[in-house]
């Protein structure tokens, strides 16, 4: 079976409980396991960022294009204070919201900083934050993507950081990182990302600021662009700022003001008698590579829902019983994929791709997917060294960092065992 041994650990995962005894042991998926406390709370605080960016032993994750630094694939690097500071100045959290909003000028264009959160082991360590009643280690991640008018000093950092012989992994060569360091990396990337892709406001079509150290971007009433002698911000002497239109986000709460995380189902589909798996190729993908069907939820549905109708939809295969089994976070660029186990109604396995979004769909014998989980898990990029025992044409799979391969194990190791009913 598959190598796990790179995936996250749950926390308190060798000790008893109810609901482990009731249902199984607990399951986290690659890019989930985060050893960072987020600290949510103080997102708006800015004593507390100004303290946690300026610290001796904060760490900050440079990403060019979306891609992290790292010493190689399996390792990130992390740039310090004085290795930034040129880039962000001595702190872009000296003033508080408030002032940001009242002094905001969208003709400026400063790096993007998100603050993922405090790494709280501090045994056998001096070097660390302390803030009223917290104690860790805080890390950031900082877009040094190049750009006017900030080009030349995001260059200057990514020369520097090369220099030192270090690298940023670009495509999706992150799955090689451990676990902790892929989590890292999954918030780094979807929060740097969806700060990039949202600098205008999508209910008005104006400029926006992020703030809650990256969490949030706001539609401000005001802008300073274009305002002559703007004085000190509350002289009187000083000109006004340009009143900008009204916004239905400035009104109360706005799904367009935070990050969104797209929901997606992916299953692994058992036939009526439990003795073959569905699985599906789409064209761009390696020969005889194979996966389990997935799809975005729609609006109005559930989960269950979903998963019966994307199956549908790409193959054709009616389904009874959908049981959630685990989920993960995507960051490619910021989903959640809910992995479900299903299985179809004895009168619903004829195969027909209704869409046309899969080239080929297929249902394998158990024991020929048992075998393919032995010797033929691999990534796509086909990056990776083949297992010695394959043999080239026979079925091939993700690997274990993909909750697909999770799911696969789980149908193969029993975790479905209890789907069989006459009823479906």
């Amino acid at each position: 079976m598959s190598d796990f041994s790179n995936l996250p650990v749950p926390a308190e995962a060798d000790k008893d409980s109810m609901l482990t005894r009731k249902f199984g042991p607990q399951l986290l998926n690659y890019f989930a396991g985060s050893p960072l406390n987020r600290l949510g709370w103080l997102r708006t605080d800015h004593d507390f960022l100004t303290q946690a960016i300026q610290h001796t032993s904060t760490s900050f994750l440079l990403l060019k294009d979306l891609a992290p630094l790292a010493h190689d694939p399996s390792r990130l690097a992390y740039a310090s204070y004085q290795d930034v500071k040129p880039l962000i100045g001595d702190s872009p959290y000296t003033q508080t919201e408030d002032k940001l909003i009242e002094s905001y000028d969208s003709s400026k264009t400063t790096a993007q900083l998100v603050f993922l959160g405090l790494d709280e082991r501090v045994s056998g360590t001096t070097d660390f934050l302390t803030y009223t009643s917290y104690k860790g280690k805080p890390y950031f991640a900082l877009d040094i993507t190049s750009k006017s008018p900030i080009a030349q000093a995001c260059e200057d950092l990514t020369s520097k950081m090369k220099d030192k012989g270090l690298t940023f992994l670009e495509g999706r060569m992150h799955l090689s990182l451990s676990a902790e360091e892929a989590a890292i990396t999954a918030t780094a990337r979807s929060m740097i990302d969806w700060n990039a892709r949202n600098p205008f406001c999508a209910g008005c079509g104006q400029p926006t600021l992020s703030i809650n150290a990256g969490f949030k971007r706001t539609c401000l009433p005001t802008d300073w662009k274009d305002v002559e002698n703007k004085g000190t911000l509350g002289s009187t002497t000083a000109s006004k700022p340009n009143e900008r239109s009204s916004c239905a986000t400035r009104k109360g709460i706005s799904n367009l003001s935070f990050p969104r995380t797209d929901p997606t189902v992916i299953m692994a589909c058992l036939s009526h008698d439990g003795k073959k798996i569905l699985l599906g190729r789409q064209k761009s993908w390696p020969e005889y590579w194979y996966s389990c069907l997935a799809g975005f939820v729609e609006a109005g549905e559930s989960v269950e829902e979903a998963v019966r109708r994307e199956v549908d939809e790409e193959a054709g295969v009616q389904l009874g019983r959908v049981v959630i089994h685990s989920t993960q976070p995507w960051p490619y660029p910021n989903s959640l994929m809910i992995g479900c186990i299903a299985q179809a109604r004895s009168d619903g396995e004829e195969i027909k791709l209704n869409d046309q979004e899969l080239e080929k769909a297929r249902w394998f014998p158990i024991e020929e997917v048992q075998e393919a989980m032995r010797v033929g898990v691999g990534r796509i990029d086909q990056s990776d060294t083949p297992h010695p025992e394959y043999k080239p044409g026979n079925l091939r799979l993700p690997p274990p960092t993909a909750i697909a391969n999770r799911l696969v194990d789980a149908v193969l190791t029993g975790f479905a065992g209890n789907l069989s009913s006459p009823n479906l």
